[in-house]
């Protein structure tokens, strides 16, 4: 079995070329839950979603975000009577939403997204990391600010300063599929706000270290592929580069994947982790996510 640590956009996009040349059903994915809310009285669980369209071949691939094709007639009439959305939901996605918010009343969100995949035929496994209540803050010149009003209301732009977000247990089985998995694959999201909040779990760290770990970097150059990822390296002290990335990972990584114009970087990272592997991998085409998945499954 392969285990997968997986935030929105940067790794559901490798899980679209991984799922293409691997057995869905050997495949685990953690997902990140520290972005989770209610907005307009649903729970929305964005990076989960994604990672369930993203099996079911429903994803928005534009976007990264909601399902292709979807209408927007419950947002637009929300705005038309005077309550706009900040998220920006689908009809069907909503739909998502509403019935995990439904089933989360008798239900873990474990539980919830369990019987999601199941409705939606997924084979893989989807985990969230916890089922805790969890919130993420960001400190910035503008003041402290939730996750999605920094990104969507203020569109990435205040200054900021720090980050940090709540402790929570991790959900059921999450140690034990890391303990049991050939291999853990870190995809490239957001290293801060998607991964930390997975590995700073208890225990799970301490499981990576005994397990075999690959990871890519979500950074080519000094730039993000997407997202405000740049930023919050650079608040917390970390260089924005695919070294400021092994660096966070050192200690349980044992193969890092980074972009061919980071070749003269690998020196660099070497002195870090031993094993590092250069290729493309900004993904902008389903071939492009097949080529890596096939290089970070060593096909």
């Amino acid at each position: 079995m392969i285990t997968i640590l997986s935030g929105g956009t940067g790794t559901p996009k490798l899980i679209q070329g991984i799922k293409n040349i691997h057995n869905p059903s050997d495949i685990s994915v953690i997902v990140n839950t520290v972005e989770n809310d209610y907005f307009s009285g649903v729970y929305v669980a964005a990076d989960i979603d994604t990672v369930l369209y993203t099996f079911a071949d429903m994803i928005n691939d534009e976007t990264w975000y909601g399902i292709k094709n979807d209408t927007f007639t419950t947002n637009q009439q929300l705005e038309e009577l005077g309550s706009p959305e900040l998220l920006r939901i689908g009809d069907i996605d909503r739909a998502t939403k509403i019935q995990k918010t439904m089933l989360m009343e008798t239900h873990t969100l474990t539980e919830a997204v369990d019987i999601q995949r199941k409705n939606m035929a997924i084979e893989a496994k989807i985990l969230p990391m916890s089922d805790e209540p969890s919130k993420i803050a960001i400190k910035t010149d503008i003041g402290d600010l939730e996750f999605h009003d920094f990104l969507i209301k203020h569109r990435s732009l205040p200054k900021v300063y720090d980050i940090s977000y709540s402790k929570v247990k991790p959900s059921p089985h999450i140690i034990e599929t890391i303990e049991n998995s050939e291999m853990i694959i870190i995809g490239p999201s957001n290293p801060i706000t998607s991964i930390m909040p997975i590995i700073n779990l208890e225990g799970v760290e301490k499981a990576l270290k005994n397990a075999y770990v690959i990871a890519i970097s979500p950074i080519i150059g000094t730039s993000p592929v997407s997202g405000p990822a740049g930023k919050f390296m650079n608040a917390l002290g970390y260089e924005v580069s695919s070294y400021g990335v092994a660096s966070m990972y050192k200690s349980f990584l044992d193969k890092f994947i980074i972009d061919n114009f980071d070749e003269k970087s690998k020196n660099k990272i070497e002195k870090l982790i031993k094993d590092v592997t250069i290729t493309k991998t900004n993904m902008q085409n389903i071939q492009d996510k097949e080529n890596l998945a096939k290089v970070v499954l060593d096909i």
